[in-house]
């Protein structure tokens, strides 16, 4: 707003009533603040403590929704509560996360907009575009002043200020954290390969790509499930990304994380790296055609979808696959997860971690939201202990017990439903947690998700070791760079992705790989190498 000015909040005691009086009714730029708000909505304010306001407000949320969450956040446990406790009254608006991006596109363009964004997934680009058009408020102020659990984690964790600060210097977002040591959470979807057909083949956990390949062998041809068919399928996934992800460290490629799937630095030359076009990436490509050629990889691959591999898992049919967890999305408890596996080279990384940040515009406030201050206060609670522990717990008795030990389980209603809900099912009542995608800092205490159960933990020990020891997270590019990066960057990565695929399924030979590398530097490489420097650059002085 323009020529907001801060004399209500410097007004004293003894002439609020009079003030306060007299505004109450219009809209004055004289009575504002610098973010929109009226004085009696400051007055309304409590800095610290519950509630967050005096008198009831109100606010309407753009709110993506995951399938397994309820319809209705509003009646679930946990925002019933949290009204209750802030005197804040949530409208969640739900957009199906499949119709997420182009909604958010529509009310962000038609100006539609709601008080707050929560579970948007609002990318680097939205935020710097609609950020220098006024569209998000500027969050540095309010952090500093009315966000100190949000404050003390990024002083904690450097780099969270780093990936969250635009070209512009300003902070327009509060994302979704993992705590940086949790590290199963951040491996996701480890490699996951069958423990009880590995006891038949009297083979020992692959330790290195060659016995990784034997094992795929050996488990084609072996009726390993005993049902007198040849169903066995070496490995299925979604796609063959996450198989890159998992595999692209035995090259030692993606030094910095899964957050920067084109460019890590090069350990030889400490410099920026195109990773596509690196002689290790034709290799890693190689030894995947390999693996497609023998028929080691399911023939639906490129197809599958998440659903369908599902069901195949339930028929004891696949001898590793990558998913959350076995156990949780097929019924199997019969699978361990892999660590870094030794490569042609001798490098084992262990590249497959994600960005701590993950998603950077989780939350972000509008220039249309009345309560700027108390928006925050109610986001940054769950940048808290006690926060996130209310978010993924709910209320001891109720939702979780205590153990002996000090530990908190759901309670039987959540994980032994008595209607047979599934334990999401049942939680949906309760938390709008699943799916993901939701602004707050997610701990391993207070976590119950599938990256949590034993196994999961087991995985992310195994891979400890070998862990890519420094994550960068987002870099985020001027308006400029966006355009280019929008249209000669975006052109260069879908060649890549539809080069990748024929490399591996064998359409395209490896002959050819020379006249790739060229198409890909004439195609503009070495200009977006150039802004990704930048960006780079940026990110390091922050």
């Amino acid at each position: 707003m323009k020529g907001n000015k801060t004399i209500g909040i410097m007004v004293s005691l003894a002439m609020a009533t009079g003030l306060l009086a007299a505004c109450s009714n219009k809209p004055s730029s004289e009575g504002d603040n610098k973010q929109g708000t009226k004085v009696e909505e400051v007055a309304n304010l409590n800095k610290m403590g519950l509630p967050i306001v005096n008198q009831p407000i109100s606010l309407t949320f753009f709110t993506g929704k995951s399938p397994t969450n309820g319809s209705n956040f509003e009646e679930t446990l946990i925002w019933k509560e949290y009204a209750k406790m802030t005197n804040m009254n949530i409208k969640f608006d739900l957009i199906p996360f499949d119709a997420l991006v182009e909604k958010r596109n529509l009310v962000l363009a038609g100006g539609d907009y709601p008080d707050v964004f929560y579970t948007a997934k609002l990318t680097p680009a939205d935020l710097t575009r609609y950020g220098s058009q006024g569209v998000f408020v500027k969050l540095n102020d309010l952090i500093d002043k009315y966000a100190p659990n949000f404050k003390q984690l990024m002083d904690k964790y450097p780099n969270l200020k780093k990936g969250l600060t635009m070209p512009d210097g300003n902070i327009y977002s509060l994302p979704s954290f993992y705590d940086p040591s949790f590290l199963s959470l951040l491996i996701g979807s480890p490699m996951w390969i069958n423990n009880e057909w590995l006891d038949k083949l009297k083979m020992s956990e692959p330790k290195t790509t060659e016995e990784f390949y034997q094992y795929l062998k050996a488990v084609k041809n072996t009726d390993l499930n005993g049902n007198g068919k040849s169903d066995e399928i070496p490995y299925s996934g979604v796609g063959t990304d996450s198989l890159l992800d998992q595999l692209k460290g035995a090259w030692g490629l993606g030094t910095r994380g899964l957050g920067h799937k084109y460019v890590d630095i090069d350990p030889a030359t400490n410099q920026l790296r195109f990773i596509k076009t690196d002689l290790k990436y034709k290799e890693l490509l190689q030894y995947v055609n390999k693996l497609y050629a023998d028929g080691l990889v399911d023939k639906e691959i490129f197809t599958i979808k998440s659903s369908a591999l599902y069901a195949k898992g339930q028929q004891n049919t696949l001898g590793t696959t990558i998913v959350p967890n076995p156990a949780t999305v097929m019924g199997q408890k019969n699978f361990i997860g892999l660590g870094a596996l030794k490569g042609p080279g001798g490098e084992h990384l262990y590249a497959n971690i994600k960005v701590p940040m993950v998603h950077v515009g989780a939350f972000a406030i509008t220039n249309k939201n009345k309560y700027p201050e108390a928006s925050i206060r109610w986001m940054d609670h769950f940048y808290s202990d006690e926060g996130a522990k209310f978010y993924f717990m709910g209320q001891k008795d109720v939702t979780y017990k205590e153990t002996p030990d000090g530990n908190m389980e759901y309670v039987s209603d959540i994980t032994k439903n008595p209607q047979g809900l599934t334990q999401d099912q049942a939680s949906a009542k309760y938390f709008t947690w699943l799916g993901g995608g939701y602004p707050g800092f997610v701990k391993e205490k207070y976590f119950k998700g599938s990256e949590s159960l034993p196994a999961a933990i087991a995985a992310s020990k195994k891979a400890e070791p070998d862990a890519v020891k420094e994550i960068w997270n987002n870099f985020n590019f001027t308006e400029a760079e966006i355009e280019v990066m929008s249209s000669v960057g975006k052109d260069i990565t879908d060649y890549i992705t539809e080069s990748e695929a024929k490399f591996i399924n064998g359409t395209m030979p490896f002959s050819e790989w020379d006249k790739y590398t060229a198409t890909v530097k004439k195609m503009g490489q070495d200009e977006y190498m150039k802004i990704y420097k930048a960006a780079y650059d940026r990110y390091n002085t922050k």
